[in-house]
């Protein structure tokens, strides 16, 4: 599982109830590329068949299985900072990270990494 810290949980619920929408959560996922091999998103969706969907702190966190097999065990946090802040991934199954925190390779070797912008 995916965990949200206390901080991470409450920026969410405050971003969604702006959004005034009951029927959407929190997606969490990854995407093949960044200067690591992969990348971490996140959106407001609905959940999908196969996803995973639990809740945490009053948030409703979807992981679709292949981004849940390179994020298990993975910690989401948020903090506030005039730089650098906003929400952050710790995961176990990254082998290295890009500078930014946005890009990892997994243990695995998988993804392909390309340039992610972000100057690492």
């Amino acid at each position: 599982m995916v965990t949200l810290t206390p901080k991470a949980a409450s920026k969410v619920r405050d971003l969604l109830e702006q959004k005034k929408r009951d029927d959407l959560g929190l997606r969490i996922y990854i995407t093949s590329g960044g200067c690591r091999g992969y990348s971490y998103g996140m959106a407001w969706d609905r959940a999908a068949e196969e996803d995973q969907v639990f809740e945490q702190g009053g948030v409703r966190v979807l992981i679709d299985p292949m981004s849940m097999e390179q994020m298990e065990g993975a910690e989401v946090d948020y903090s506030e900072a005039l730089m650098g802040g906003g929400f952050t991934i710790t995961n176990p199954n990254a082998s290295s990270t890009c500078g930014c925190g946005q890009s990892f390779r997994g243990k695995d070797g998988g993804g392909a990494p390309h340039a992610c912008g972000c100057g690492h």
